[in-house]
C-alpha cells in the first residue's frame, strides 16, 4: 500500500486534468482566503503601521547584514523548529503536524502533476512520502486534539467540544489525512473505497476553502510578526515599552524611587511567575 500511487489508480475514473484543476482551485482558495482574512482583520495594515511607528522610536538603524541575520534566526527558530513553544509536547505535536502537512501536500502535487496515470510510474519514494506525510499529520493532529487541546486537567475541554472557527483548521487537517490513508488502504474495495475518497475530497475542500474563517492564514502572518519582534528589540524601539532595568542599580532606583520604597534596595528574584507550575487547578 505505502508504495502505491493512489492517484494513478484514480485516473481510470477521474481524468488527470480534473485532478490538476482541483489542486489549482484549492491553491487559489488558499490565496484568496488569506488575502480576504488580512483585509478583514487588517493584519497587514497593522503590521506595516506598527513597523513605521517602531522606526520613529528606534535608537539605531539596523544594517542589511543584521536584518538578514534576524531573518535567518526567524526562519530557523520560529518557522523550522517552532522554538516559541515552551511546552515540549505542544512543540513536538506542532512539528509533526507542520512537516506532515508540507510533505503530504508536496507529494500530492508531484504525484498528480508528474505521475497521474499508470503509464507514468512514479518513483517509489513519492508514494512513500505521501503516506508518511499523512501519518505524521494524524500523529501530530490527534495528539494535539486528544492530549493537549482537550487536557481536562488544564483546559477543562472535552474531546467532543467543537469550537467552530477555532477548531475547523485542525479538524480539517486530521480528517483529510485520515480519510486519505483509509482511501489508499481500501484501494479496490468498491463502495467503501469510494466513500473514503469522497470524504477525503470533502475534508480537503473544507480545509482549503475555509481559510477565511479558520486559523490557516495565521501561518503566513506569524513568521512576519516574529521577524518584526526581533527587529524592534535589536533597534531599541521595543514598541515604546520601557527597557529591562536592573532593579538593584542605584541609578535605576534614583529614577524610580518607588522601587526601594516598596521592594527594598536589593529586590529579590520575582520567581517564575506563571511558569512556576503546570495549570492543574480546574
Amino acid at each position: 500500500m505505502i508504495t502505491l500511487n493512489p492517484f494513478s489508480e484514480l485516473s481510470g475514473f477521474i481524468p488527470p486534468l480534473a485532478m490538476q484543476i482541483y489542486i489549482i482551485a484549492m491553491f487559489l482558495l488558499v490565496v484568496g482566503g488569506t488575502i480576504l482574512d488580512m483585509m478583514h482583520k487588517k493584519s497587514a495594515q497593522y503590521f506595516f503601521e506598527n513597523a513605521k511607528k517602531a522606526q520613529k522610536s528606534a535608537k539605531r538603524t539596523l544594517s542589511g547584514g543584521e536584518k538578514t541575520s534576524l531573518a535567518v534566526q526567524t526562519l530557523a527558530n520560529e518557522v523550522l523548529t517552532s522554538s516559541e513553544f515552551k511546552n515540549s509536547r505542544r512543540r513536538i505535536s506542532h512539528l509533526f503536524t507542520m512537516y506532515g502537512f508540507i510533505i503530504f501536500v508536496v507529494a500530492t502535487v508531484a504525484l498528480i502533476f508528474g505521475y497521474p496515470t499508470p503509464d507514468t510510474a512514479a518513483p517509489s519514494i513519492l508514494p512513500i512520502l505521501w503516506h508518511l506525510g499523512a501519518l505524521m499529520l494524524c500523529f501530530g493532529g490527534y495528539w494535539f486534539w486528544f492530549f493537549i487541546r482537550v487536557d481536562v486537567a488544564s483546559e477543562g475541554v472535552k474531546w467532543y467540544n467543537f469550537n467552530g472557527r477555532g477548531d475547523i483548521f485542525i479538524v480539517g487537517l486530521i480528517t483529510m489525512a485520515t480519510f486519505a490513508l483509509l482511501w489508499s488502504a481500501t484501494m479496490g474495495g468498491g463502495a467503501l473505497n469510494t466513500l473514503f475518497f469522497v470524504l477525503f475530497i470533502a475534508c480537503s475542500t473544507v480545509l482549503f476553502g475555509s481559510v477565511f474563517w479558520s486559523k490557516f492564514a495565521h501561518m503566513f502572518f506569524k513568521p512576519a510578526a516574529a521577524y518584526q519582534k526581533k527587529c524592534i528589540k535589536a533597534d531599541g524601539s521595543r514598541e515604546n515599552l520601557p527597557e529591562d532595568y536592573d532593579l538593584t542599580d542605584p541609578a535605576v532606583q534614583a529614577k524610580y524611587p518607588d522601587i526601594p520604597e516598596y521592594m527594598g534596595t536589593n529586590p529579590p528574584n520575582m520567581g517564575l511567575g506563571i511558569s512556576a507550575e503546570a495549570p492543574r487547578h480546574y
